[in-house]
């Protein structure tokens, strides 16, 4: 079945096909839509789950622990500050080892006050211990969902995932659409069974007592050990969704033009497709320019970029954040310690769409010619450039 949809009703679809048991929601823009379109299904008996209404993110959040603890499939959704009232139980939620999924229709945080897009919010809580998913499209959106549940639900990972996409880019703008058949869905997503913790009356067990330093430990290091059996997990789960949808992402990185490629730009969310079509024009003119689209930013996938730009000469990585305290934005910086040590290639930050800026192809043509002059000189002047400050468009 094809429809025109946006973001957020992708998301919904998505949520519906995974057959969630238990929904807990707050709106928040640009969120908003996405929790209407679910309380429609329900109303309608078009999804059998329970729609729980709550006061807060805060609580809704909390509400799922004890469903998901009681062997339920969850969903919920946020944006900005409703994550940040969220944060006390986002990092519980982790280190319970807890397979909610949760979509971040990512937001500016205030202040000063504003309802954008921009990549803060997921960003600010990336060291929670959740998987991070970023998407480019809708299509990808509904997709990821479903991606989303068989990885946070694998016996080698029992982890939270978070499908973050672009507030307003995605969430509230139509694309073509193709949902796929409930069937197929079915095959693809088993049901959820809980391997190390099941709340039941008949069986009564102390769910996270105080736990000693030494045992702690233990707890951290297998949590860390979830996170790195995903990024393996994440690529079988694509390949397997490519058989059975036709569609296919490249698990955690999606090179493109990359084999031949001196200067590579690194990107996530909805700016890779106008990345990837001033690319193209790029290549007309003779540049070796490639795209990195960074689609898993936790874990994140030093290995794949190591080797993807092992062989280039200058990086451009565009952020749409900044890191509080680094002066940069936060997917440089990783960036740049994944490659210390290794091959460490000339790197300027590109700081971009904060506030829901466009970031334009006028734009991505001046990151180019700014990274080629750099390739010819092999002098970087400012390693930071501040897009609408630092240059006019």
């Amino acid at each position: 079945m094809i429809k025109v949809v946006d973001g957020n009703q992708a998301a919904a679809y998505g949520v519906k096909l995974s057959k969630p048991d238990i929904i807990a929601t707050y709106p928040i823009t640009p969120q908003t839509p996405l929790v209407e379109y679910l309380a429609t299904m329900v109303a309608r008996k078009e999804l059998d789950a329970e729609m729980v209404e709550v006061e807060s993110e805060h609580s809704a959040l909390s509400a799922l622990h004890g469903a998901a603890l009681a062997g339920a499939r969850t969903f919920t959704a946020t944006s900005s500050q409703g994550l940040a009232l969220m944060y006390e139980p986002y990092f519980r939620t982790s280190t319970l080892r807890l397979p909610v999924v949760m979509c971040i229709v990512t937001r500016e945080m205030i202040s000063p006050q504003t309802v954008w897009s921009g990549h803060q919010d997921a960003i600010t809580v990336r060291d929670a211990g959740w998987i991070q998913i970023f998407v480019e499209r809708n299509q990808e959106v509904l997709d990821a969902i479903i991606q989303a549940y068989r990885l946070a639900e694998d016996k080698r990972v029992m982890l939270p995932v978070n499908v973050c996409l672009d507030g307003f880019y995605l969430s509230h703008l139509i694309e073509r659409v193709e949902i796929p058949e409930q069937k197929d869905v079915d095959e693809f997503l088993p049901p959820l069974e809980l391997n190390h913790i099941k709340l039941d009356p008949d069986d009564p067990i102390s769910v996270d007592p105080l736990t000693p330093g030494n045992l702690l430990t233990h707890y951290r290091k297998k949590h860390i050990e979830g996170l790195e059996n995903a990024k393996d997990i994440i690529e079988r789960i694509d390949a397997e969704f490519g058989q059975v949808f036709g569609r296919y992402y490249h698990g955690k990185v999606e090179p493109y033009l990359m084999q031949d490629a001196n200067i590579a730009l690194v990107a996530m969310g909805s700016m890779t497709g106008a990345a990837r079509i001033v690319v193209n024009e790029a290549r007309k003119m003779g540049l070796k320019v490639g795209l990195i689209k960074l689609r898993m930013f936790r874990p994140f996938p030093k290995e794949e970029l190591r080797e993807l730009l092992k062989d280039v000469d200058v990086v451009g990585v565009i952020d749409k954040n900044v890191s509080f305290g680094f002066s940069s934005g936060t997917v440089f910086y990783e960036l740049k310690s994944a490659l210390f040590s290794y091959h460490e290639p000339l790197m300027v930050n590109f700081i971009a769409g904060l506030g829901g800026a466009d970031i334009t192809k006028d734009y991505l043509r001046f990151i180019i010619n700014y990274l080629e002059k750099i390739r010819q000189s092999q002098k970087v002047g400012r390693e930071v450039v501040w897009m609408d400050i630092d240059r006019e468009v």
